[in-house]
C-alpha cells in the first residue's frame, strides 16, 4: 500500500487506462478485473466517448460496478448482441485489453496452449476471438505477473498476431493493426522500439529498468525518457472504489 492509500493494483489499473486515452466513440472492451476497470476508469475520467458493454449483451451509460450488485440496475442505452460485436470488430471500432499467457517482444500473444502443440503441458482456452482483435482494431495488454514464462523469446502458439514481419506474407494489409499499451506489475511497454519492438516507457515506483529486463526473456527496448509509471490521483482511487465495492482488484496483480 502507497503513502496516499493506493495500491499497487489502483496504479496498475489508472496506467491501464490510459490505454484508452483519446480513442473516441468505439466499443471498449476490458476483459478480466483489471482491463475492465481500466476501460470503466478511462471512461468515468478522460474518455467518456467511449461505449460499453461490460460483458452483457446491452450498451450502458456508465460502467457496472463488479460483483454483487446490491439493488444496482445497469442503465441500459441500447442492444449489443454478440454478433453485432463482429461488425464493430471488423470496421475496427474496438479497442480490446486482455491478459495475454505468453507474449513476445513483437506483440505475438499466446492463449492457447504450453508446451509441444502435439502434446501440450497445458491446455489454455484455445484462439477465441484474438485472431480477429489483433488483425482488425486496437489491442492492450495487462498482465498481473511479469515473469520470463509470461514474457517469452517465441510464444508456444501465435494465438493473436504482432508485428512480427516473418509471420506475414509481403504486401499483407496492416493499417487497422494497432498494438498499443502492455501494464504489467513491473512496468508500462509500447511497441515504438526498432521494428515496432517492445520497448518501456515507464517502471512502478521501487522497480528499476534492470529488474524488468531480469524478469523478461528477450531484450526489451527502453525509451529515451523512461520514467516512472504516475501514482493514480485521489479521483480515480475514489471512482475505483465505486467502481469495485468489493475490492475485487485486489487479486488483479502479484506483489
Amino acid at each position: 500500500m502507497a503513502n496516499d492509500g493506493s495500491s499497487l493494483a489502483d496504479l496498475c489499473i489508472a496506467a491501464a487506462a490510459e490505454a484508452f486515452r483519446g480513442d473516441g466513440e468505439i466499443l471498449a472492451s476490458g476483459i478480466g478485473v483489471g482491463p475492465r476497470l481500466a476501460a470503466s476508469l478511462a471512461w468515468r475520467t478522460h474518455s467518456p466517448d467511449l461505449m460499453m458493454t461490460d460483458s452483457e449483451s446491452v450498451l450502458v451509460s456508465e460502467p457496472v460496478p463488479l460483483g454483487p450488485r446490491d439493488g444496482y440496475q445497469p442503465k441500459v442505452e441500447g442492444w449489443m448482441p454478440f454478433r453485432r460485436v463482429f461488425d464493430i470488430l471488423w470496421a475496427g471500432r474496438r479497442h480490446a485489453m486482455t491478459s495475454p499467457t505468453q507474449i513476445d517482444r513483437f506483440g505475438n500473444i499466446n492463449i492457447s496452449f504450453i508446451g509441444d502443440p502435439k502434446k501440450p503441458k497445458v491446455q489454455l482456452l484455445g484462439a477465441r476471438g484474438i485472431p480477429g482483435n489483433t488483425i482488425n482494431h486496437t489491442c492492450s495488454f495487462f498482465v498481473p505477473s511479469h515473469t520470463p514464462r509470461t514474457f517469452v523469446d517465441k510464444v508456444d502458439m501465435a494465438s493473436g498476431v504482432g508485428y512480427d514481419d516473418s509471420r506475414w506474407d509481403e504486401g499483407t494489409r496492416r493499417d487497422l493493426m494497432e498494438l498499443r499499451l502492455v501494464v504489467s506489475n513491473l512496468a508500462v511497454m509500447d511497441f515504438k522500439g526498432d521494428r515496432h519492438r517492445m520497448r518501456i516507457v515507464s517502471t512502478h515506483p521501487g522497480v528499476t529498468v534492470d529488474q524488468v529486463q531480469a524478469q523478461t526473456s528477450f531484450e526489451l527496448a527502453v525509451a529515451d525518457d523512461v520514467g516512472e509509471t504516475p501514482a493514480p490521483t485521489a479521483e480515480q482511487i475514489a471512482i475505483l472504489e465505486q467502481l469495485d465495492p468489493h475490492g475485487q482488484r485486489a487479486s488483479a496483480v502479484s506483489a
